[in-house]
């Protein structure tokens, strides 16, 4: 949705814009395009791969900030040493301070990534069993292959279930469960394997989306806490924007579409107490002014293109 964002933040030469979500570079690229020499993009991931061909991609652009880490961690990004650039080529002596003109997240796989022989991320591909986008010893208890091989039926199926929408989430954590015993899952052929022997066949047939897609997804959500990053990611994003900057975010997920909308809508409230307190007690005040009042869908040329934009959808709010 890169026509739609650029409509929406407008970047304008000399602004300074941050992407949250690297990826394979192209809303940086148009960012650092309008903003010009004397504007800036600040641009991170969490994915070494993403890191490793930005830096190679943008190695001449002086505009452009490459960033390792993950936007749970943007007000530690911003302080950080390796950021005081950002800070400086932004007027301010202060890092974490209102100066970005606009921010940038989309949530959804870059082409990179699932097209990696050495990651899980694709049921296409049979590969290790590993979803995480930055390195596996982060959480050792979170790792795809751990979450598959240890977690209790009921774990798993409410994995399933929440974070993917599987209709057969029972089904599939009491297979993947049986199946262990024979000895552990190492690779999304195998886990593949297990979750079609475990769906009704005509599932399995569906010819609209294939039978692993949404435990797949679920599992990479567990894996990276992609929920809970994006909540704590929101807040720290608005702090950084400027007066009348805006904050677009493209999810393609019904729960990440679901935090994003609770955000703006609580964040452009003068008051969040609950109904039957008659009298103000909590003192929050709106910082939000929302822009798009429903969602924004790609348009239908590119879904044509890129089938795997047909369930992005896109919020969009303003710092007053």
């Amino acid at each position: 949705m890169l026509g739609e964002v650029l409509e929406y933040l407008d970047p304008k030469p000399g602004e300074k814009f941050m992407d949250c979500t690297l990826g394979g570079g192209g809303y940086t690229a148009a960012l650092a395009e309008r903003v010009g020499k004397k504007g800036l993009v600040a641009a991170f991931d969490l994915d070494n791969l993403a890191i490793e061909h930005a830096r190679k991609r943008f190695e001449k652009n002086n505009n452009i900030k490459i960033i390792h880490g993950n936007f749970k961690d943007l007000h530690k990004i911003m302080a950080a040493g390796e950021s005081a650039e950002i800070a400086a080529r932004a007027d301010s002596e202060i890092p974490e301070v209102p100066v970005f003109s606009g921010i940038v997240f989309d949530l959804g796989l870059s082409s990179a990534q699932l097209e990696d022989r050495r990651r899980g991320f694709s049921f296409q591909l049979d590969a290790p069993l590993d979803m995480a986008f930055g390195q596996r010893t982060e959480n050792a208890k979170r790792t795809t292959e751990y979450i598959v091989n240890r977690y209790p039926a009921s774990e798993l199926a409410r994995i399933l279930r929440e974070y993917g929408e599987e209709r057969f989430a029972g089904r599939i954590a009491r297979a993947i469960v049986q199946a262990r015993k024979e000895g552990e899952i190492k690779s999304t052929g195998e886990l593949v394997n297990i979750i079609g022997g475990s769906v009704p066949a005509v599932y399995r047939h569906n010819k609209k989306i294939h039978f692993a897609t949404r435990a797949f997804q679920a599992l990479r959500i567990a894996t990276n806490d992609e929920l809970g990053n994006l909540e704590n990611a929101l807040p720290q994003a608005v702090r950084i924007l400027k007066r009348g900057g805006r904050i677009a975010v493209v999810s393609y997920h019904s729960l990440e579409d679901r935090i994003v909308k609770n955000f703006f809508k609580t964040e452009s409230r003068n008051c969040v107490c609950p109904a039957e307190i008659p009298v103000c007690q909590c003192g929050h005040k709106a910082v939000l002014k929302i822009i798009t009042k429903k969602t924004v869908l790609p348009a239908a040329e590119e879904v044509a293109a890129n089938p795997r934009a047909r369930s992005a959808k896109m919020r969009v709010a303003e710092k007053i």
